[in-house]
């Protein structure tokens, strides 16, 4: 069922889903045992169980061993995951120590997922109504984009073995997009990743990066992978919107 987490090519292979949610998840519905079958029935080669944390989470030892429990499926490989929040802007990620700790380890997760749920500001997280006021007030959006993207390239080196979930999904959520990262930015981003072996994904729920930057990303070799973020079994593996964009 379980196998090495690989290195992933730097177009996105739709045979794999690396963003999938369980009940381990409050905001999700269906079970891992579901997931796997969907997974299954959709052909694909690579799952990735993926559920959220923040540091006073102690469900993952329980999820693990409701992962390793699944029955084996031929020529499917099962990986795992927790999705944190960058913190603030030193790249402090909101996961339970221990689990961070043991990233990659027998007993531990394969990845963490590096996700900009909110804003990493200096002072820890900041909403997107907060962000949103501290722009008003005089924070250029060229700082806050830098602020982003140097806590995120912060966080993969923490980490050493992450995934960066749904990249710039924020940005629209305080009135910027991935237009306004600078290929400077970009490029730095990409060096992170590349020399942590980060996976970076091409999200079908918020259908993020665009197309500029996923081309810049993979031209600089970047493992980007394809993720539904299915919060619902019958989500996994569906990529109406990322099948259009693959190899653009």
């Amino acid at each position: 069922m379980t196998g090495p987490d690989q290195p992933a090519a730097p177009r996105p292979d739709l045979r794999g889903d690396h963003h999938v949610h369980s009940t381990f998840s409050d905001d999700a519905v269906s079970t891992p045992r579901e997931n796997l079958e969907a997974a299954h029935a959709a052909g694909l080669m690579t799952v990735r169980m993926v559920d959220h944390v923040r540091a006073s989470t102690t469900y993952v030892p329980d999820f693990l061993a409701a992962v390793a429990a699944l029955p084996r499926v031929d020529g499917l490989t099962v990986v795992t995951g927790v999705e944190a929040k960058i913190w603030d802007a030193s790249g402090a990620v909101d996961a339970p120590p221990e689990v961070l700790a043991a990233v990659g380890s027998s007993t531990g997760v394969d990845r963490v997922l590096l996700a900009d749920h909110q804003f990493p500001g200096p002072d820890g997280p900041w909403s997107p109504r907060v962000t949103q006021e501290h722009l008003a007030a005089g924070l250029s959006s060229a700082d806050a984009v830098e602020m982003l993207v140097t806590a995120t390239a912060r966080a993969m080196r923490a980490v050493g073995r992450a995934q960066v979930a749904h990249p710039f999904s924020l940005l629209p959520k305080i009135g910027l997009s991935d237009d306004d990262v600078s290929d400077e930015l970009l490029d730095a981003f990409a060096r992170a990743a590349v020399e942590t072996g980060t996976f970076v994904e091409v999200n079908e729920k918020w259908r993020c990066p665009g197309p500029r930057v996923r081309a810049r990303w993979s031209a600089a070799g970047v493992a980007l992978v394809a993720a539904s973020d299915a919060h619902v079994a019958t989500d996994v593996g569906s990529y109406p919107w990322l099948a259009g964009v693959v190899g653009t």
